[in-house]
């Protein structure tokens, strides 16, 4: 089965087209052409790559237009000549209604629409580019949407309400719904498959790092607790959100600075986080050079990075009753020694020991960065969010097909 997968971020388009079969009891991978479209919105930086590539910089004014670049591209390169089976979206928010993959019709797209008011951000972008794909390929390719919160719908009602009236939250939907659940329910399957244990009896604290941050406490390959909440600015620090605060704090910014609320709650989201207390980045990478040639601010942005990640490690230990292991995943996660090497200090205590040789040569590349004589292991494991929305694809298909 041929599936190309659908990745939207708010500025950026993800592509992956695999070929799937099953192989045994398995299912077997193979990548036929990957990409990304990336600054959706303005002048584009294009990135497609199969047997031959295209690298170029044009005007993409949306994510519809993005996606029938991609389908245009994988035509001329001759991918499509013997057929499309399926396609795969992320769509970020999936709300109450999604806690599993659904094929989409026109039900489906209004639902999704109707949950984009939670991350406008990101569900919009997947609706174009759902709608622009439907119009190209006609209603005979199936299309599956694939959901970031679904992982997190196994949340006990403790970890999933905020303390408020239940009326107001039963009313408005209000929960703790999670993200990156794509990215957190992968890094536990491949732990899983790389250490010979059941997913039901895997116990870990998952870390997906990057522009976005998010934390997840595992029990029994099911999400029981995450720093993410009704929206992605909820947790730990990140590149321009700022994470945890003080409820109270948009209201009061909006009051001193004289603008309104959803002005102060767009500095939040967009100009805090790494960025904000820097003043010069959102990128790890920088802050990093940054903080080598003695600017204060940038190594400021870094510590209190280390120290939110460090402080929901130590809550997530507490609510597992301990863990098999921490794995780091994300750009920041996969590619940032220092970074990991800073989160995990101090961390002997508990039975969990870095190994420095271990941790600096593991850099975009799986392994474990933990010592022999650890109790709580440390992994590096890259993120495939593709692989899960291709698997997922592929099993709804093979499970609704006549």
């Amino acid at each position: 089965m041929k599936i190309l997968v659908i990745n939207c971020g708010s500025s950026t388009l993800k592509f992956k087209l695999l070929a799937l079969q099953t192989g045994g009891a398995s299912v077997k991978e193979k990548r036929l052409a990957g990409g990304i479209v990336d600054k959706i919105g303005g002048r584009a930086s294009i990135k497609f790559r199969a047997k031959q590539e295209l690298q170029e910089t044009r005007a993409v004014s949306d994510h519809g237009q993005a996606s029938r670049l991609v389908l245009d591209w994988l035509a001329f390169s001759k991918l499509l000549e013997d057929r499309l089976d399926a396609v795969g979206h992320r769509v970020i928010h999936g709300g109450d209604q999604f806690s599993q993959p659904v094929l989409i019709d026109e039900e489906v797209i209004n639902a999704i629409a109707g949950s984009s008011e939670l991350a406008p951000l990101h569900n919009q972008p997947s609706l174009r580019a759902i709608r622009a794909m439907r119009e190209r390929l006609g209603a005979e390719i199936p299309m599956v949407a694939v959901f970031d919160t679904a992982f997190h719908h196994t949340l006990p009602e403790i970890a999933r309400r905020y303390a408020i009236p239940p009326e107001l939250a039963d009313k408005h939907h209000v929960r703790r719904y999670g993200f990156h659940g794509l990215a957190h329910r992968y890094m536990m399957e491949r732990y899983a498959t790389i250490t010979n244990t059941p997913r039901e009896q895997v116990k870990l604290i998952t870390l997906q790092l990057g522009n976005g941050c998010s934390a997840t406490a595992i029990a029994g390959g099911r999400s029981v607790d995450t720093s993410m909440g009704l929206t992605p600015l909820e947790g730990l620090i990140m590149g321009s959100r700022s994470g945890d605060v003080d409820p109270t704090l948009a209201s009061f910014l909006a009051q001193r600075e004289g603008v309104d609320v959803e002005t102060a709650e767009d500095w939040l989201n967009t100009k805090s986080g790494l960025l904000g207390v820097s003043g010069r980045s959102r990128d790890m990478r920088e802050l990093l050079d940054a903080e080598d040639k003695g600017d204060k601010m940038a190594r400021l942005a870094i510590d209190m990075f280390c120290y939110r990640l460090k402080k929901y490690i130590g809550a997530y230990l507490a609510t597992l009753d301990g863990a098999d292991a921490v794995i780091f995943g994300g750009g920041i996660g996969e590619n940032a020694p220092e970074v990991r090497q800073r989160i995990l200090a101090g961390m002997d205590w508990l039975g969990l020991k870095l190994d420095n040789a271990r941790n600096n040569a593991t850099v975009g590349s799986e392994g474990r960065i933990s010592a022999d004589d650890t109790r709580v292991h440390a992994y590096v494991i890259p993120v495939d969010e593709a692989l899960i929305i291709a698997r997922d694809t592929f099993s709804l298909l093979k499970k609704t097909a006549p």
